[in-house]
C-alpha cells in the first residue's frame, strides 16, 4: 500500500510539473521567457487551433505572441497605425484598395515568413486580410 501511495505522489508531481500556470504547458512558459525575458506577466489564452497566446505590453504597446503546445514560437504581432507602415506598403495599398476600408493593421514577426504587415480591409460586408512584405509585395492573405 505504501508503494501505491508513493507511485501516486510521484505521478501527481510529474503531471503538475508538465502543466502549470492555469494549464499553460511548461514548454510554452519557458519559450515565452526565452523570447521575452523582460516580460513577466502575460495573460494567456488558448486559440481555436489549440495554440497558446500570450498577451502582454512591450514599451507601452500591446503585443500577442503565439506558441504551439510543445512551446515552439509561431509569431508575434502588434497593432500599428497606417502612418507607421513602410512607404512601399502604403503605395501598394493606394494602388489596390481604398485606405478608408482599412479596419486593422498589424505588424507581424513570423517564425517562417519573417516580418510582414497584415492589413484588414472591409469589403462588401466581409473582412479581407492582405499580407504585405516591407517592400509592398503581397505575400499572402485570406477572405
Amino acid at each position: 500500500m505504501k508503494h501505491l501511495v508513493l507511485i501516486f505522489c510521484i505521478c501527481a508531481v510529474g503531471c503538475t510539473a508538465q502543466e502549470s500556470n492555469n494549464g499553460i504547458p511548461e514548454a510554452v512558459l519557458r519559450s515565452f521567457e526565452q523570447k521575452y525575458p523582460k516580460e513577466n506577466s502575460p495573460e494567456w489564452e488558448k486559440d481555436d487551433h489549440g495554440n497558446f497566446e500570450a498577451h502582454f505590453k512591450k514599451d507601452g504597446e500591446k503585443y500577442r505572441a503565439d506558441f504551439t503546445p510543445a512551446g515552439q514560437w509561431i509569431e508575434t504581432e502588434n497593432s500599428i497605425k497606417y502612418d507607421d507602415l513602410p512607404e512601399a506598403v502604403q503605395d501598394a495599398i493606394k494602388e489596390q484598395f481604398d485606405k478608408d476600408d482599412i479596419t486593422e493593421i498589424e505588424q507581424v514577426e513570423h517564425s517562417s515568413k519573417g516580418w510582414f504587415y497584415d492589413v484588414e480591409f472591409k469589403q462588401k460586408g466581409k473582412n479581407k486580410d492582405v499580407e504585405y512584405n516591407p517592400a509592398g509585395m503581397i505575400i499572402g492573405g485570406s477572405g
